[in-house]
């Protein structure tokens, strides 16, 4: 199978006396999805940068088979640009500098804009919407991009379950009919459970561990990963087995965390 990005023992350092990585490995395969997992200022976005070609690498080795794109966190603009707006900057490297749109541009961007659902807002200021329509808007700006690989930053920040829900549907759509790559940042080991073919686990120290999902996320993995216990549920829903992993938030009086 082919693989649509790898890395080998990659390092950054923002100073020569911090390093924000150390030695990542993984690869991802053409038309899967890969979740990257970790704690706050343990360097997930800064792997993206690297994988996106924003900054370079410390050391290690980096490539990746297919043009990218970004999916950013929710943002609020400054202008009050229309959703169409939006998405037809997604055409950025088709139209060329100083050009204006082409018909073709604007039939693609409204045909993204239908796909998610949302071809009845094209003139309705981006700033308008909620977090979930502007998520599918971005989204939506980058498939116009006509790209091979998806990077997708924390991708249901801020969102309420129900548009979580329709934003992992959409990643699981995206390789599954698309056989697009994605690659997303969450802090939510469930996301992962859900979406993602592989997890990359941030471990910290330097440590970390990229494998299939299901023999990633263990409790002895999570635990290690956010410092306190996670149990994985599994159940039948409307007759499918199915699964969830739950934090355990102990009591503010605990003496401290227990590995499970």
């Amino acid at each position: 199978m082919t693989e649509a990005v790898t890395f080998s023992c990659l390092s950054y350092s923002y100073r020569p006396d911090s390093w924000n990585l150390m030695s990542c490995s993984g690869s991802v395969p053409q038309g899967s999805s890969l979740a990257i997992l970790g704690p706050n200022g343990c360097g997930k976005t800064t792997l993206l940068k690297l994988i996106l070609g924003l900054i370079k690498p410390s050391s290690g080795r980096l490539s990746a088979n297919g043009q990218m794109a970004l999916v950013p966190q929710i943002f609020q603009l400054s202008f009050a640009f229309t959703v169409l707006d939006i998405v037809l900057m997604g055409r950025a490297r088709k139209i060329g500098l100083f050009s204006q749109p082409s018909g073709r541009d604007f039939k693609a961007a409204r045909e993204a804009l239908d796909r998610v659902g949302l071809s009845h807002l094209e003139r309705r200021s981006f700033n308008e919407l909620s977090g979930g329509q502007r998520q599918l808007v971005v989204l939506a700006r980058a498939l116009v991009a006509e790209a091979e690989i998806l990077l997708m930053d924390e991708p249901t920040s801020a969102l309420d379950l129900k548009n979580q829900d329709l934003v992992l549907r959409w990643i699981i759509r995206l390789t599954r009919e698309d056989h697009l790559t994605v690659i997303f940042t969450t802090h939510h080991p469930q996301h992962a459970l859900t979406a993602a073919d592989q997890v990359f686990l941030m471990l910290g120290g330097g440590a970390a561990f990229c494998g299939p999902t299901d023999e990633a996320l263990t409790a002895e993995n999570l635990h290690r990963l956010y410092g306190l216990p996670h149990r994985r549920l599994d159940f039948d829903y409307r007759g499918q087995k199915t699964a969830t992993i739950a934090p355990v938030f102990l009591a503010s009086g605990s003496s401290g965390y227990e590995p499970l």
